[in-house]
């Protein structure tokens, strides 16, 4: 096996020799992505901060390491929603994941950044949000900077929920021969659509106060349509597909006492009503897409709920669910 140290000492040795040689694309006044500095949180946590010649700006990234570091492990890329992990919605804070993945060898990477995004390269600088090229940095400059310095096996897998259960499943249509598996947990899979452009005017303007014709172009455009999961179904083939929503009403988590409810029956209010109506709208859009794959004869797992609502404790219970597939696709051992 390729220990990590050696993996490392090849990337930057390759990365100079690229540069020193003026590869195409590549000039010593060009700045090139690569990691810039490493926050160490636990003895399996750490914050690895990335710059992203894209984006040029550093950005942070939630590290959790396997369980054993003397062997090569996959990597998963876990992305928070619509907050970016820019806050208290969190994987890490809202769920058990630490606690789930103590004892598996796999990397869990997750951007601590990004909100109101999709995690998409948008054609403009936008006022609010900022430059933002996500599928530029996840798909082509992140992963060899992760494979290189945690000693990856080099296959992954990519999940996501709400906002990034979208975004997921686009990165996948972007760059196909990357994941072999994807979770999208309650995420519309349609940006082209009338519910779909709603749907991301909603996170991007109403939620986040940017402009989404600076995204993807004008409304209903070639950005949009480029982009759109179910338009480019075709391209899911041969990746291995777990997509779950639930239909709006209240379930085993909408309660008082309830994961992320406490005893609040303002949190549990708005969870019923507010979460309830965006999950409802999520299941038809998740349902198209079942037709679709099913029409295109592209298997996939679907987890259709009779009841829950748009809320972490699903998403939780999403990422449990979808583990057997995912943890096959990687190979973990």
């Amino acid at each position: 096996m390729i220990s990590a140290l050696f993996r490392r000492v090849i990337a930057t040795v390759g990365i100079g020799v690229l540069v020193l040689l003026g590869a195409p694309g590549i000039s010593s006044a060009e700045p090139v992505s690569h990691l810039s500095d490493i926050e160490v949180k636990s003895d399996r946590v750490v914050v690895a901060h990335v710059y992203s010649a894209a984006m040029d700006r550093v950005v942070p990234l939630r590290v959790y390491k396997p369980a054993d570091t003397s062997e090569p492990s996959p990597t998963l890329y876990l992305l928070n929603g619509a907050s970016g992990g820019q806050g208290v919605a969190t994987w890490d804070a809202r769920t058990d994941m630490e606690e789930f993945f103590a004892d598996k060898n796999v990397n869990v990477v997750t951007p601590l950044d990004g909100s109101f995004t999709y995690y998409t390269d948008w054609l403009q600088d936008d006022p609010v949000l900022g430059r933002n090229k996500w599928t530029t940095f996840l798909t082509r400059e992140l992963p060899p900077i992760i494979d290189a310095e945690f000693g990856t096996t080099g296959v992954n897998a990519i999940a996501g929920l709400s906002m990034s259960g979208t975004s997921v499943l686009s990165l996948a249509i972007a760059e196909p021969t990357l994941y072999k598996a994807v979770g999208a947990y309650s995420g519309c899979a349609e940006t082209s659509s009338e519910l779909g452009q709603l749907y991301v005017r909603t996170v991007v303007e109403s939620r986040g106060e940017g402009n989404a014709e600076n995204m993807w172009g004008p409304y209903g455009g070639p950005g949009w349509v480029e982009n759109d999961p179910y338009v480019n179904a075709e391209k899911l083939r041969g990746i291995d597909l777990y997509i779950s929503s639930a239909t709006g009403l209240p379930g085993e988590h909408d309660h008082l006492g309830g994961a992320g409810v406490g005893d609040d029956p303002v949190v549990l209010a708005n969870q019923v009503v507010v979460g309830g109506v965006i999950e409802a709208a999520i299941d038809d859009c998740t349902r198209r897409l079942a037709e679709r794959l099913e029409e295109l004869e592209i298997p996939a797992e679907f987890e259709f709920r009779p009841a829950g609502t748009h809320s972490w404790g699903y998403w939780e219970d999403d990422l449990h669910q979808s583990w057997p597939m995912l943890a096959e696709a990687l190979e973990v051992r």
